[in-house]
């Protein structure tokens, strides 16, 4: 896990004001009241994720597309990557971003109406960015089974594991802090 950091520089997904701190262990502000998130948390997520090579990624609340990319390095040339993103300026900036690296398994989309990207479902792993106030049932509904989705629920990151007969398990880590869900 740690090699998918060395080769995807978070300084290529920060604002240019904030060039300095982009190897800082904090969050960092990407406008629009979003953040790039810490390099530790994201690292802790994407363990618990546990993306394979080959595997179909959704990737809500992509923002900067840090972590669009991260997946993509993570899941090879055989895998494919959707970051979705709410804010316009933002799909702009993560596609920028995302463009410094050759990833033609990766592409940021606009986000939809309904959460998630329920045209390309189902995923075989869901990470989200973004605090949920609950754990949202479109988003299960578009998690292939076996599959695997990790989401922050107010401040808690939490692991949810489908199993081949559609039966949910949840792991839950308190202790974190995110921008909401919109």
């Amino acid at each position: 896990m740690n090699s998918v950091f060395k080769k995807i520089n978070r300084a290529d997904f920060v604002r240019e004001d904030y060039q300095a701190e982009a190897d800082e262990n904090h969050p960092l502000p990407i406008g629009y009241g979003q953040t790039i998130s810490q390099p530790f948390t994201v690292a802790f997520m994407l363990e618990l994720l546990s993306p394979q090579e080959g595997d179909k990624v959704l990737d809500v609340g992509c923002g900067s597309g840090w972590t669009t990319a991260l997946l993509a390095n993570l899941v090879g040339k055989t895998g494919k990557v959707f970051g979705v993103e709410i804010i316009p300026e933002l799909v702009e900036f993560g596609r920028k971003n995302l463009a410094k690296y050759n990833f033609p398994n990766a592409e940021i989309v606009q986000a939809g109406a309904e959460l998630g990207l329920p045209s390309e479902a189902p995923f075989d792993r869901i990470l989200v960015s973004a605090a949920a106030e609950e754990i949202p049932e479109t988003l299960l509904r578009q998690l292939k089974a076996p599959g695997v989705m990790v989401l922050p629920v107010k401040n808690v990151i939490v692991q949810i594991k489908k199993d081949a007969t559609g039966e949910i398990s949840k792991k839950e880590f308190p202790g974190f802090a995110f921008v909401p869900l919109v």
